[in-house]
């Protein structure tokens, strides 16, 4: 259960009530001025992250080396967009728990995180196979058996 839904307007009621009981109607008027201003600053931080976010291709990440190292457990969905710049390519269904987002790099390496109630319960980090393309023996190899089977 997320207490968090409970405890902040416990708070907030508490808040208040402490500032009626203190200076009556101005510590009321101040109190709710304060709540206020604490939604706003949490609005406008919401409203530039995705802001942010809506101006780049969804699932892009600048180096998801970076975002693996970066991300810990237990934050929340907002801060993780907020790393990225970039909202995550869900692969989830909608309105599934626990939610699966995916973050891919120019090179191809992706990290998937995992949200339970919007905050991140684990995330992987995969980088494509390495291509080998490469002969199995070098060209001085090459060339020092040549020269021992001719003479």
């Amino acid at each position: 259960m997320n207490f968090s839904k409970i405890l902040i307007p416990v708070g907030v009621v508490l808040f208040i009530a402490g500032a009626w009981h203190q200076y009556q109607w101005q510590g009321v008027a101040v109190a709710t001025g304060a709540v206020v201003m604490w939604i706003l600053l949490h609005f406008t931080r919401m409203v530039t992250v995705l802001s942010r976010a809506a101006n780049r291709p969804v699932g892009h990440v600048a180096s998801a080396v970076m975002l693996n190292v970066k991300l810990q457990k237990g934050v929340n969905l907002m801060h993780v967009i907020a790393m990225t710049k970039s909202l995550g390519e869900r692969l989830s269904e909608a309105q599934a728990q626990p939610e699966i987002f995916k973050w891919t790099d120019s090179g191809d390496s992706y990290v998937i995180c995992t949200f339970q109630s919007g905050k991140l319960l684990s995330w992987e980090m995969t980088r494509p196979a390495e291509a080998t393309d490469e002969p199995t023996a070098t060209p001085t190899a090459q060339a020092t058996n040549q020269t021992s089977t001719a003479s």
